[in-house]
C-alpha cells in the first residue's frame, strides 16, 4: 500500500531565525521526520507549496484538490497550516473523492525540538490506512470527520464540534 504525502507549508515545516526572530520558509523536514520517527510505511512524497496557511486561498486550494484528484494513489495526507485547514478539508470534501485523505499539521515547528508535528505526522499515516474513504484531520492523536472540527486557539488544540 502507497501513500501520498501532498506538503503545502504551515508551521510544519517553519524555521526560525535566531538573529530576527522571524519564522520562514527554506525546504520540507518531511524526509527527515520519517526517518526520525523510523517509519516503515510506503509513501510518494510531493511539495505543492510553502506557504503560511493564513494567505492560503480557493486557487491554493484548487492546486491541492487537483493533485488529490490526479494522484494514483486513494490514501492521501496533507501537511497544512493550523489557520486554514478546516476550510482546506471543507474544500476536499465537497469534491467527494473516493480517496481518503487525512490533513495534518502542528502548532510548535519541527525545528523547535518540542514540535507535536512528528507525533502528528506519525498519528496520520496510521489514521490513513484504516480510516473509511472522506477527508478528515489529524491532530494530537485524534481525528476529526471534515464537518465537525474547529481550532480552539484559546486552548491550542483541535476539537470536536458539538451540536445541541
Amino acid at each position: 500500500m502507497n501513500i501520498r504525502i501532498f506538503i503545502t507549508g504551515g508551521t510544519f515545516d517553519k524555521e526560525y531565525n535566531e538573529l530576527t526572530g522571524d519564522l520562514y520558509f527554506k525546504d520540507t523536514h518531511l524526509k527527515e521526520m520519517l526517518e526520525k520517527g523510523r517509519s516503515k510505511v510506503h509513501v510518494q512524497i510531493r511539495t505543492l507549496m510553502m506557504i503560511d496557511s493564513l494567505e492560503m486561498d480557493d486557487s491554493d486550494r484548487e492546486i491541492i484538490l487537483h493533485n488529490c484528484k490526479k494522484t494514483g494513489e486513494d490514501k492521501i495526507v496533507i501537511t497544512h497550516g493550523t489557520d486554514s485547514m478546516v476550510e482546506t478539508a471543507k474544500y476536499l470534501a465537497a469534491a467527494n473523492l473516493n480517496k481518503t485523505i487525512v490533513i495534518t499539521g502542528a502548532m510548535i515547528p519541527f525545528k523547535f525540538g518540542s514540535s507535536d508535528g512528528l507525533f502528528n505526522l506519525g498519528s496520520s499515516l496510521a489514521f490513513v490506512q484504516t480510516l473509511n474513504q472522506g477527508v478528515y484531520i489529524s491532530m494530537n492523536g485524534r481525528y476529526f470527520a471534515h464537518h465537525n472540527v474547529r481550532k480552539n486557539p484559546q486552548k491550542g488544540e483541535f476539537e470536536e464540534i458539538v451540536v445541541p
